[in-house]
């Protein structure tokens, strides 16, 4: 497994494109209400990246993906294909997931959204996963590794009786979209021979079912819901492992870290 260390200009160019995946979301946030639809949202994404950012959306034909954001709603774990006919109703928990390419270099990150007022378990659900994602990226520094990321993933989640999707992961990230290692979130043995070093870039995007963790692939060949049909939530960030710890690169506008209290 060849894990790429990224310089100091590598890292810098990291920076600038996580900031600016992160601005995607703040900017599109205002919009996400009943009654839009889920191709309108990709739309102003779309333009708000080419024509404001100068921004490439990453997604936008990877491997024949249609469209420049992906958006998941409720029971769809992650790539929910935008569509002007899938309209948002109160209630709906929503995934955003962008990813942009600036200089040659990509910035991932996801958010939920809650559509006007939600259930109180789905409300939870969306709040532990992004419990999860903090408390495995506060694991991240010189020396630990993956396996510490995952079980604290998987540990919280478990506790809150939800469960942590398997066959989709976070990933090493940087010129390429999707480079070695696989950050996965529940704790797989191999974790342990993954050493955390200065220099890795990565996602840590825990996916979260609220009932089991099984999932199906659609005949689409990218959406993936849950085989159950419950609700399912997700957060991302790409980060940087440094000499002490982490940097995130893909905060949003005064986000601060969600850690259980």
């Amino acid at each position: 497994m060849a894990i790429k260390i990224k310089t100091a200009e590598e890292i810098e160019k990291m920076r600038i494109a996580g900031q600016l995946a992160a601005n995607v979301l703040d900017m599109i946030a205002p919009h996400v209400q009943a009654g839009v639809s889920t191709g309108e949202l990709n739309r102003i994404m779309h333009d708000y990246m080419v024509n404001v950012q100068g921004t490439v959306p990453a997604t936008l034909n990877y491997h024949g993906f249609p469209a420049s954001s992906c958006i998941s709603i409720n029971h769809v774990v992650c790539h929910g294909i935008p569509d002007d006919n899938k309209k948002l109703k109160k209630g709906d928990i929503v995934n955003i997931d962008v990813t942009v390419i600036k200089d040659g270099y990509h910035g991932d990150t996801s958010m939920m959204f809650e559509v006007g007022e939600v259930k109180p378990f789905a409300h939870r659900l969306c709040d532990v996963a992004r419990e999860c994602l903090w408390l495995g990226i506060e694991q991240v520094k010189p020396q630990a590794t993956l396996f510490d990321v995952a079980s604290a993933i998987q540990k919280h989640a478990e506790a809150n009786g939800f469960s942590v999707v398997r066959e989709y992961c976070g990933h090493g990230i940087g010129a390429d979209f999707h480079e070695e290692p696989q950050v996965l979130h529940y704790a797989a043995q191999e974790l342990k021979n993954i050493v955390l070093k200065p220099g890795m870039v990565f996602t840590v995007e825990p996916m979260i079912n609220l009932g089991k963790a099984d999932v199906k692939l659609l005949g689409d060949n990218w959406t993936v819901i849950t085989k159950d049909r419950k609700l399912s939530a997700q957060w991302e960030h790409t980060l940087a492992v440094t000499e002490t710890g982490y940097e995130i690169f893909t905060l949003r506008q005064g986000e601060m870290p969600f850690l259980p209290r």
